[in-house]
């Protein structure tokens, strides 16, 4: 079997386990509906894309399809970005104005429209032959590194402002989402790095090099694939996202311009009342028992207003809310690891029983706290 042959081979299992990964996310019983449809549809898309490495040449009347199916890949990115959106932000809902994101399809179909879709059939076979040489081609693989470095930082400006707000608002634990669509972002860099390469490739070396090129493309992006189903299967709640109408501390922070000595000093009472308020309800309390606590909840629960708690956590007591309540589980925790009564209770069971629901935030928020694992810590005291 010749390298074209292999290459083919690889290309129509990657476009038949997209097309069944895809009726799977279409499918699948899930809260986020949304970001589902447009995970699927950029699983679509990509099996599309996939197509052109097949043997295959569409008949002659039909040659435009093959010039659609070629700029289809100025579609994926979109609907990456459109899927961080709805993942991040509970309240997303696609509209019209969303369609401006499919204007460099558009457009490069437009510029092909002179010299080949306005033309008859021997020129249309002719520009297909001479594709990779063509002037147009050359825009399009210039469209493509634009567009795609734009999203790429968009994605990572949204999920900054993400991370932000949810540090701000919640003490969920399962802030995984965030991780988990950086690591995604940048799986996306460094293939499209690749792809970028691949396709430089195509200029610069044999064709033989090309090809194990693609390759070794398709193989990758089709293992991305698969892992993003798969991680998404079995992490629901990586599709529990915020509510967008959420700001941050800093938008709407009181201006103290022009205020009198006297006046800052009443203030400053005022907060460390407030701050002292706060503390004590934590340690009678204990809200921060509830592993969903949001600020929004916290607030209620005090009766004063969330912007107010907000400014007073984020910006007076200099914490993000997530750190704040942590802080009061890990002290818990740290209480129960400490009660040799207790001895018996498993990590696992003393996380929850504090507020956590995941074993890595659990670790994570327990060493920033003391520098040690949970069992460390256990063990240090067992020692003593």
């Amino acid at each position: 079997m010749d390298k074209l042959h292999f290459l083919d081979g690889i290309a129509r299992i990657a476009v038949f386990v997209c097309l069944l990964l895809a009726v799977f996310v279409f499918t699948v019983r899930t809260e986020n509906k949304l970001a589902n449809r447009l995970f699927g549809c950029f699983i679509v898309f990509s099996a599309i894309d996939f197509s052109g490495l097949l043997v295959f040449e569409f008949p002659k009347e039909l040659a435009a399809l093959e010039i659609i199916r070629s700029t289809i890949c100025l579609l994926e990115m979109p609907l990456i970005y459109l899927y961080v959106l709805a993942v991040c932000y509970s309240d997303f809902r696609l509209k019209w104005k969303h369609l401006i994101y499919t204007l460099p399809f558009i457009v490069m179909n437009l510029v092909f429209m002179p010299r080949f879709y306005l033309q008859s059939g021997i020129e249309k076979e002719l520009f297909i032959a001479n594709y990779s040489q063509m002037p147009e081609v050359y825009f399009f693989q210039v469209l493509i590194e634009v567009q795609y470095w734009f999203y790429i930082i968009s994605v990572f400006l949204i999920l900054k402002k993400y991370r932000k707000i949810y540090l701000e608002n919640y003490t969920n634990p399962s802030a995984s989402t965030y991780k988990w669509l950086f690591q995604m972002n940048c799986v996306f860099l460094i293939m499209h790095c690749i792809t970028a390469s691949k396709n430089v490739l195509r200029y610069t070396a044999s064709r033989e090099i090309f090809l194990w090129g693609n390759v070794l493309m398709v193989t990758m992006a089709l293992s991305v694939i698969c892992w993003f189903v798969m991680m998404a299967l079995n992490h629901p709640e990586l599709f529990r996202g915020i509510n967008s109408k959420l700001q941050l501390t800093k938008d709407f922070l009181p201006q103290e311009n022009g205020l009198t000595n006297d006046t800052i000093s009443q203030q400053d009472e005022a907060i460390t009342s407030q701050i002292s308020m706060l503390k004590k309800y934590m340690a009678e309390k204990q809200p921060f028992l509830d592993p969903s606590l949001t600020i929004q909840e916290l607030a209620n629960q005090i009766d004063v207003p969330v912007r107010d708690l907000s400014i007073l956590i984020n910006h007076h007591m200099k914490q993000h809310f997530f750190d704040f309540v942590n802080e009061y589980r890990i002290q818990k925790a740290m209480g129960i690891l400490k009660d040799q009564s207790k001895s018996q209770l498993t990590v696992l069971e003393i996380l929850y029983e504090v507020g956590f629901n995941s074993k890595s935030s659990f670790n994570t928020s327990f060493k920033k706290h003391t520098n040690l694992t949970p069992t460390a810590y256990r063990n240090t005291l067992i020692k003593n």
